[in-house]
């Protein structure tokens, strides 16, 4: 399990780039405190974060930097279908076992960071996910979920933009729904900027995730509607497949999506998608159409 709480790439007041643990009770107290200039990190050295060691040096943070990037990761792993009540919203029976797909590792995204949307994902069924994500500590195999925690470096709240069209309707996708290629456009995995171990939350199954766009509350779940949690993900994703320190697990998405209403409200040009998660932070970015 990591030596951390919380970690976070920063930078400091002199402008240098580091990582640390920042001095709060909560990642969610974080942007009030880096807006007040009181936020201050106790310094990590290294420049591996599943790697760095706590130092007795403590800085003021300046700007908090994107905790994951594209060469961090080798693969994002996606869970679909793994909240009872969206499976209900959808009009599907649970899966005996995950639904695993992948994205690639450019979907990558930071906090804040716009995410372009490619003109082949514009047409009126863009949709957002906000996700509980896993992000993996220490490389295995078959591992058992009584040891999954121990491979999990931390978790941090992700958005799985998703082109719908692309997906699910039979002109585009085929006869049987794909998901790889309408999730995995370039920066389709936005992911927040601070990463929280066990330590803290455990394996995540009581904190409420919110998805807003625009202001307008969307989703609103506690992740105990979970129907795999997230020790029988690493548990079954790793079965007879290496599981590489760094993939990024995108755990699946509650209800509330545009393709679950009625009369679905995709996303726009410049509409905002923010995904709160208790006790891990948020990650917000703006929908900009290419």
């Amino acid at each position: 399990m990591s030596s951390f709480e919380r970690l976070i790439r920063f930078e400091d007041s002199n402008g240098v780039p580091r990582m640390g643990e920042p001095k709060v009770s909560s990642a969610d107290v974080i942007e009030e405190a880096l807006a007040q200039g009181t936020l201050e990190a106790t310094v990590y050295q290294g420049s591996d974060i599943f790697a760095a060691t706590p130092t007795s040096t403590v800085l003021k943070v300046k700007r908090i930097l994107p905790l994951l990037t594209p060469e961090d990761v080798p693969i994002v792993k996606c869970v679909g279908l793994n909240y009872i009540k969206h499976i209900q919203e959808g009009g599907r029976k649970p899966p005996p076992y995950p639904s695993i797909f992948i994205k690639p590792r450019y979907s990558i995204a930071s906090s804040s960071e716009p995410i372009p949307i490619p003109s082949l994902a514009q047409d009126d069924q863009l949709d957002y996910e906000g996700e509980l994500c896993i992000v993996i500590g220490k490389t295995g195999k078959d591992i058992p979920a009584s040891d999954a925690l121990d491979h999990v470096a931390g978790f941090v709240p992700g958005n799985d933009v998703s082109a719908r069209k692309w997906q699910r309707d039979p002109a585009f996708a085929g006869g049987v729904p794909q998901w790889c290629f309408s999730k995995g456009f370039d920066k389709f995995a936005p992911l927040g900027s601070v990463l929280v171990s066990p330590k803290v939350v455990g394996n995540a199954r009581n904190l409420r995730l919110q998805t807003l766009v625009n202001g307008e509350l969307r989703q609103d779940t506690m992740t105990s509607d979970l129907l795999f949690g997230t020790d029988e993900i690493v548990a079954f994703v790793s079965r007879g497949t290496t599981l590489e320190r760094g993939t990024v697990i995108m755990t699946g998405t509650p209800a509330g999506v545009a393709m679950g209403m009625k009369e679905p409200k995709w996303l726009r040009d410049g509409d905002v998608v923010e995904v709160r998660i208790q006790e891990l932070g948020s990650v917000k970015n703006k929908m900009v159409f290419e």
